[in-house]
């Protein structure tokens, strides 16, 4: 199957900036979109920012500006650098990936990791 994995959160003061990483590893035929969303205590989780295999972007309102997505097709790793972080960016960060595993060819499933805490605060 597939499985994806982040790295990179951590504690940063206001303003400061982290580069979150996620790779996709397993038996892949192909992956398509990849992306993170974010959950922070008590609220819904939300789309943070997205890239498809063609690398057009997409971002949430809040982050735009100061996040930036890219990715590596060759090495399956999407990443998201954060710029100019808010004690409102705290959050759960999520990464997913559009794939078809080997195993199961023309089925698109979307995995997601674990999450990775960053925590904004002084």
């Amino acid at each position: 199957q597939v499985q994806v994995v982040e790295s990179g959160g951590g504690l940063v003061h206001p303003g400061g900036s982290l580069r979150l990483s996620c790779a996709a590893s397993g038996t892949i035929f192909r992956i398509y979109n990849m992306g993170w969303y974010r959950q922070a205590p008590g609220k819904q989780r939300e789309l943070v920012a997205t890239i498809t295999s063609g690398t057009i972007t997409n971002y949430a309102g809040s982050v735009k500006g100061r996040f930036t997505i890219s990715r590596d097709n060759a090495k399956n790793t999407v990443h998201l650098q954060m710029n100019s972080l808010k004690p409102e960016d705290t959050a759960v960060y999520y990464c997913y990936a559009e794939a078809e595993a080997a195993v199961r060819a023309g089925t698109v499933i979307r995995y997601w990791g674990q999450g990775t805490q960053v925590t904004v605060s002084s």
